[in-house]
């Protein structure tokens, strides 16, 4: 037998070609229409995890920042608080150096001396008939027994009054 001549052979064989070409390119249409649908299935995933991701970033941001806000409003109050607090205490501080003053001026007035005895009576009777008695350079009387001792001094009598006021004292500066 005889070969066939190659033109015979190439017409004989273009049927087979033509199936195996139509076969290679259905296959390759079917694989690139799947890699497509795989491409668009990543895809989505991707953008919905984005979606999560940005969302949960917004949350924690959204809750970051109340919690900023929340800790610096309480910063805030704080600072207001102890200025508050640091103004009453210079309004008491000068109300008890005023009081104090005023009370010292009383060992310039006439009456200064039945007041100096009556403090000397109450001191006796605290420490007993005894005790030594002496006047204070600012004002009133110190007594001293063994032991113990009797402020009757004018500073002592304003602190005294306004330690009495207690709370009241607020009162002068209060809104």
């Amino acid at each position: 037998m005889r070969p066939p001549a190659p033109d015979q052979a190439a017409s004989a064989l273009e049927p087979v070609r033509e199936r195996l070409l139509r076969s290679a390119r259905a296959d390759a249409e079917e694989l690139l229409a799947r890699a497509d649908r795989e491409t668009e299935t990543l895809l989505e995933a991707a953008r919905a995890q984005a979606a999560a991701i940005l969302d949960d970033a917004r949350r924690q941001g959204e809750a970051d920042a109340a919690q900023g806000r929340t800790a610096e409003l309480t910063r805030v109050r704080r600072t207001i608080r102890a200025r508050e607090l640091g103004l009453r205490r210079q309004a008491y501080e000068e109300l008890r150096r005023r009081t104090t003053e005023r009370v010292r001026a009383l060992r310039h007035t006439p009456d200064y001396p039945a007041i100096r005895e009556r403090l000397t009576r109450r001191a006796r009777r605290l420490l007993g008939p005894d005790c030594e008695v002496a006047e204070h350079p600012d004002g009133g009387i110190v007594a001293h027994v063994p032991g113990r001792r009797a402020d009757c001094t004018l500073d002592a009598l304003a602190a005294r009054a306004l330690d009495r006021l207690g709370a009241q004292t607020e009162t002068l500066w209060a809104p």
